[in-house]
């Protein structure tokens, strides 16, 4: 017997519930989960301006550096996860290609890139109420006057850690949280829409 590779993801369980959801509140919340994205974490000395031009170049946009941005270009974004510390995303088809151009933005210097991908998987929470339904549970305040578009933070939603951010459009966010915890919070996520 041949066992074979099944690639699922962390809520590949709950689509249906997700979409339940959406029709039961005439698309007020939405919740979907992207799953197979890049993640790379990527330590390097922010303070290089030689260092920091070399991985712009690489990866086609500046890396943020005022604490709890993200930056982006076409696909790829970078969150700012502490001093020195991003969180490097894009498609899964394009890891490798990332990868690499973090490794040539490097060109040897003194940093590192580790592959966090299946760490976490991420959350889309969009609507005109998921602002509502994430004040529930975050400590932050995520009034688009002190969270908006192009902000993000870690923190803890209903107890588990993850990385929230205000995409572009102002009713829409992105969870990132760990796999192990993602049934957990889509469980939460699932009951406090439902209040």
């Amino acid at each position: 017997m041949i066992a074979e590779a099944v690639r699922r993801s962390a809520l590949a369980d709950y689509a249906d519930r997700f979409a339940a959801l959406s029709a039961m509140n005439g698309g007020d919340v939405s919740i979907r989960e992207l799953p197979f994205l890049s993640q790379i974490n990527l330590r390097a000395d922010s303070k290089a301006a030689g260092l920091m031009q070399q991985l712009e170049s690489a990866l086609g946009f500046a890396l943020p550096v005022v604490p709890n941005t993200a930056a982006s270009r076409e696909d790829r974004r970078a969150l700012w996860l502490g001093p020195d510390e991003w969180l490097v995303l894009g498609s899964d088809s394009q890891h490798e290609a990332l990868e690499q151009a973090l490794r040539n933005g490097l060109n040897g210097a003194l940093g590192s890139i580790v592959d966090v991908s299946a760490n976490r998987t991420l959350l889309e929470i969009r609507g005109t109420k998921a602002r509502d339904l994430l004040a529930h549970g975050v400590p932050i305040d995520l009034d688009p006057r002190s969270f908006g578009p192009g902000c993000c933070a870690q923190t803890l939603l209903a107890k588990a850690q993850v990385i929230v951010e205000r995409r572009d459009e102002e009713t829409a966010f992105h969870l990132y949280v760990r796999s192990s915890f993602a049934s957990y919070l889509a469980n939460w996520l699932l009951d406090a829409a439902a209040e």
